[in-house]
């Protein structure tokens, strides 16, 4: 992987931007594509960019959400600990030791999602699983005035999970936070880079779409904006070759390709769309995993019923350890997928888009 791709991947990863607070990572998107597409933002704050040139129709829309799960500050207890609310989906048992940021007008705060040591739990409580409602975050504060007046710590704050981005010992891998889903950010504005003065049979929009997370609420929004022909979901894939998840929770792996997703909780892909990307693989000598989620959703929930229906698809670069503080990508997924991102978006002109809508 070249040296800007991962000045990318680290800039967006180590941004903060949960849901509904996402604009440090529009932001981003919107210096990385400057001059090559135009841009705007709706009313709840997805940014929306139009590659420059081609004609008006079809439209392409390549959606990956900005916002990464996190937890905003509920309350300030008289002795300076901070309760938390989750901003997406959270497993409690990953959360005990793990480092924060909380985003104030002042700044950030560092502090720590601690409980009540182990020294002094009952036997009865020494193997259960500590709820999030008995947790707290420690932000040294010696009280509540010094964490409110002194640190800026108020009521609806936004919480960060603290990970470095770092390349790990085998140089394809790499460790960060947030990549569910910067990942499918970088691959959308790698794709209008790539595409930038290219002769293409159609208009090209990028964007990110926030607070994915809670509700797959931007999706809906910018849809609006765009009134996509057709929608490539970027996202992550669960990669399941770790100890303790069977072939038959996830036969994604890191280094096999790109995932397509054949079915997942939010939607079933348009299938001429689907076996065009798997066409399109094969073709290339591309690296691909059909993949299907039973659980969970993608953007294409909301961009699949948009109107009178939108053939969608949602493809992602394999990704362990999603919905905790950090995870791990393969840099050759990643490359696999932006080529079939680029490779989709040459290909989807008026004719082969006709022919994936019934009426």
């Amino acid at each position: 992987m070249d040296q800007k791709t991962l000045d990318l991947l680290r800039d967006l990863t180590e941004a903060a931007g949960v849901s509904g607070f996402e604009s440090r990572i529009t932001g981003i998107m919107r210096g990385q594509v400057e001059g090559i597409a135009d841009c705007c933002t709706d009313n709840l704050g997805s940014l929306v960019a139009r590659l420059n040139g081609g004609p008006d129709r079809p439209r392409v829309m390549l959606a990956g959400h900005v916002d990464e799960i996190g937890f905003m500050v509920k309350l300030i207890t008289e002795d300076g600990f901070v309760q938390f609310a989750p901003l997406g989906g959270w497993w409690d048992q990953v959360l005990l030791a793990q480092r924060v940021a909380i985003h104030t007008s002042k700044g950030p705060v560092p502090g720590l999602i601690a409980s009540k040591p182990p020294h002094l739990l009952p036997d009865d409580e020494r193997n259960k699983v500590v709820e999030r409602k008995k947790m707290f975050i420690d932000v040294g504060a010696r009280d509540r005035e010094q964490a409110t007046k002194e640190f800026g710590i108020r009521p609806g704050d936004p919480i960060i999970p603290w990970a470095a981005f770092e390349v790990m010992a085998d140089s394809d891998r790499i460790l960060a936070k947030a990549w569910d889903d910067r990942i499918g950010v970088a691959v959308a504005i790698q794709t209008l880079q790539a595409l930038h003065g290219a002769d293409l049979p159609n208009a090209v929009y990028a964007v990110g779409t926030v607070q994915e997370e809670v509700g797959l609420r931007g999706a809906e929004t910018a849809t609006d904006v765009v009134q996509p022909d057709v929608a490539i979901v970027l996202e992550t894939g669960i990669a399941g070759d770790v100890p303790g998840i069977s072939e038959t929770e996830s036969n994604v792996k890191l280094g096999g390709g790109v995932a397509i997703y054949v079915m997942e909780g939010s939607a079933i892909p348009n299938l001429r769309l689907r076996d065009l990307a798997i066409d399109l693989c094969e073709g290339r000598g591309l690296d691909y995993q059909l993949t299907l989620l039973e659980r969970g959703g993608t953007d294409a929930g909301r961009i699949h019923i948009h109107d009178t229906g939108v053939p969608s698809l949602a493809i992602g670069v394999p990704a362990r350890h999603i919905h905790t503080h950090a995870g791990i990508i393969s840099a050759t997924d990643y490359e696999t997928t932006l080529a079939l991102t680029i490779a989709l978006c040459e290909a989807l002109d008026e004719e082969t888009v006709a022919s994936m809508k019934t009426c």
